[in-house]
Formats: C-alpha cells, sequence, structure tokens
C-alpha cells in the first residue's frame, strides 16, 4: 500500500460536492486511500476558494482533525517548483500542480489523488510517470 497520498483541490472538491461529476470516484478513492491525505498550501488554498461558501467549512475541519495534512515547502524544495513551472509553462501549470509534482519528487511511495488529466503530462524526477489515480 501507498505510504503518502496525496491530494489535488479537484479531487476535495468532487469528494465535497455532490452534484460534482467525479463525485462516485472521490467518494470510492476515498475509500480506497482513506486519510491522512497530504496536500500543499496552494492546494488547500484553490480548494477553498473552489468549494466557497459551502464547503470550506469542511475542508478546514479536515485539517484540523488530521485528515488533511498540509506539507511545507522549505524554501530550497521551492526551486524545483519554479523550475516545474518554466518546464511546463506551456500546459500551463499552476502553482499547486508543480507543488504536487515536488511532493511526489520527496515523498516516498506517492499516490496522487486527481481528475487534473495534466498530471499525465507531468513528469517526477525527470521522466517518471507520476503514480496517480484519475476517474
Amino acid at each position: 500500500m501507498e505510504n503518502h497520498v496525496l491530494v489535488d483541490a479537484s479531487f476535495l472538491v468532487a469528494l465535497w460536492r455532490k452534484n460534482d461529476q467525479n463525485h462516485p470516484w472521490a467518494v470510492q478513492q476515498a475509500r480506497l486511500h482513506p486519510p491522512p491525505w497530504i496536500t500543499c498550501e496552494s492546494v488547500l488554498s484553490e480548494a477553498d476558494h473552489l468549494l466557497a461558501p459551502d464547503g470550506c467549512a469542511t475542508l478546514r475541519l479536515a485539517c484540523r482533525r488530521g485528515a488533511l495534512r498540509i506539507h511545507p515547502l522549505h524554501e530550497d524544495a521551492f526551486i524545483p517548483v519554479l523550475d516545474l513551472l518554466d518546464k511546463y509553462a506551456d500546459v500551463p501549470m499552476s502553482i499547486a500542480g508543480a507543488c504536487l509534482v515536488r511532493l511526489t519528487e520527496i515523498l516516498p511511495d506517492p499516490l496522487l489523488l486527481t481528475s487534473d488529466s495534466d498530471f499525465k503530462i507531468y513528469r517526477r524526477l525527470g521522466r517518471r510517470v507520476i503514480p496517480t489515480r484519475m476517474p
């Protein structure tokens, strides 16, 4: 089983919005890969914006209860994030996406839950495919 399950804003929105087309998939993934989940501040900000105003309290509660853990990227780890943004500028890549790719590079045995198909294009550690679950 994966040691580190990372989540993108698309997964969080699908999980907490019952009318989202990917809601059944997100619920299934939550059962298969239960919390705690790891994400970054950029993803949390994006999810907070997308879920406003209804789902924000749920998102904050998940953080407070430890179901959603924010993995900080320290200053020395942020230069590779900027490099990823440059590399995938034509896709384009968001800061949240770049931070998640970076987390897959620094955490062992990562698995990313996302419905963002751009993660099929992005690569970790040069040319390695990012382990993902998508609808």
